[in-house]
């Protein structure tokens, strides 16, 4: 992506990005959702008076025409897949259009902005983004400096923009048709699913996770007549569920049953997902049962193990036996748990990894829970909490720029290896769109093999595979 400050071409005429598509908004990957990191900058830029136009490279090519016409290109990386795209196509636009200025926005905006600002990027946006986006805008096409409140520029960092928004409903209207994307999977039908947020950042601080180091522990709600007239919208493109994107739709609690009440009383068949902390389900177990009748299907949880220890180390706050509190919280009400993990920390045992693969089977989570799911390693980023504590030093190594994370390596090397085996047997897997069921006995044999136990006996999802009902999913596997 990198070219030179010294040798790249003079800027677009500043009056270009007033033009139809002299904004361009990319986006590269959101779990396979219409991206919302787009689609909320839209409405922002069209209410300043901006035309922008839009490419998600997860279902779209590379358009080299509407990269030429744009003076601004913001492309939107709001997770680590997302970033690693995203480089990719910043060098697409530096070759097609170097005049262009490239802007990147979003979570990993802010936790990489130094090296993304070191290998070329023009700018770089973190925390609530559209507002310094607009302002980005509006300074270029005035032909001002980019030096405006909340975006970094090279010799110029700056914290991310916490400030509360006042939201417009997203734009939908420049985005691929919810057909491109993610359906929702149940009882052997597919249907159309839409993502939407009622809330952003979050109020805890889990050492390994990506929003504390960029939010500090706040959050902002959407307004809840914002995130009603964007499920109007998608419920106009045919959409019958809907994810609801928040890191923690729990973080208020009251704020989250009032939207789902109303969007029940207007839209009785609707279904939808959410994220929520293990230990917001026991706090708030009572309205469990209301989220399930007003047309919850899942939940998706940072379970992430069930080791004590590594728990205490993430700072997660829960326990191994608040998780199985929280399965019987859900299971009572209706709603099915998928829960997420971090398979492979420095403090995660070859028997802790065998203990999760037993309690999955045990319990009939095998189709609750994305094969990926068991080959997530630990990722440090730049800025994450967990290296300001000792527990991680002695198992750290240098910064991979290329990972965007600080390498470490695990004192067993038997879960070296079978981190290694499992990524490459999952991934083939994937591709192959094997039956996660299939896939979960190679990934427990493997495991089984490295700690010398033999062979173990076929899992059990909860009936034969041919024909038994699977739990409620989108068929897009979750990726970090």
């Amino acid at each position: 992506m990198q070219t030179p400050p010294s040798t790249r071409p003079g800027p677009t005429a500043p009056e270009s990005l007033r033009r139809p598509g002299g904004v361009l908004l990319v986006s590269c990957y959101e779990l396979g959702h219409q991206p919302l990191g787009i689609a909320s900058a839209a409405a922002f830029l069209r209410r300043a008076g901006f035309d922008p136009a839009a490419i998600d490279l997860s279902v779209e090519p590379f358009d080299p025409e509407r990269v030429a016409r744009a003076g601004l290109v913001a492309i939107s990386v709001p997770m680590h897949t997302a970033l690693r795209l995203g480089l990719r196509a910043a060098a697409q636009v530096r070759v097609t259009n170097p005049h262009a200025h490239v802007c990147f926005h979003g979570l990993y905006a802010a936790l990489n902005a130094a090296w993304l600002l070191e290998q070329g990027a023009d700018s770089a946006i973190g925390g609530e983004s559209e507002a310094p986006l607009v302002a980005l805008a509006e300074s270029l096409a005035a032909g001002r400096p980019p030096e405006v409140a909340g975006v970094s520029v090279r010799g110029r960092l700056v914290a991310p923009h916490l400030a509360k928004l006042d939201f417009p409903v997203p734009v939908r209207d420049l985005l691929p048709p919810l057909s491109k994307y993610a359906r929702i999977e149940r009882d052997g039908a597919h249907g159309l699913a839409g993502s939407v947020e009622a809330s952003r950042g979050c109020r805890h601080r889990c050492l390994h996770c990506p929003i504390p180091p960029a939010y500090g522990g706040r959050f902002f709600v959407v307004p809840g007549e914002i995130v009603l007239a964007d499920i109007r919208r998608l419920m106009a493109m045919g959409a019958s569920h809907v994810t609801f994107a928040d890191p923690d739709f729990l973080n208020a609690p009251t704020h989250a049953v009032r939207i789902v009440r109303a969007v029940h009383a207007e839209f009785p068949a609707l279904t939808f997902d959410f994220t929520a902390k293990v230990e917001h389900v026991l706090q708030h177990r009572v309205l469990v049962p209301e989220l399930a009748s007003g047309g919850a299907l899942f939940m998706v949880s940072a379970v992430e193990s069930l080791s004590d220890t590594v728990l205490a180390h993430l700072e997660k706050g829960h326990t191994r036996a608040d998780v199985f509190e929280a399965l019987g919280i859900l299971r009572q009400a209706g709603i099915a748990l998928r829960p997420s993990l971090v398979a492979f920390t420095p403090w995660t045992t070859l028997d802790d990894y065998l203990e999760v693969l037993d309690w999955v089977e045990r319990e009939r989570l095998v189709d609750h829970v994305d094969p990926v799911q068991f080959t997530i390693r630990l990722l440090i980023p730049p800025g994450s909490l967990l290296l300001e504590r000792d527990a991680i030093r002695p198992y750290l190594g240098g910064f991979d720029a290329a990972a965007f994370g600080h390498r470490w390596t695990h004192p067993d090397p038997r879960m070296e290896l079978l981190h290694r085996e499992v990524s490459a047997l999952v991934a083939a897997a994937t591709q192959a769109a094997e039956d996660p069921l299939v896939t979960f006995g190679r990934v427990r044999a493997l495991a089984w093999e490295a700690a010398g136990r033999g062979s173990p006996a076929q899992a059990d999802a909860g009936g034969a595979a041919p024909g038994r009902r699977r739990a409620p999913r989108l068929s897009e596997p979750w990726f970090c």
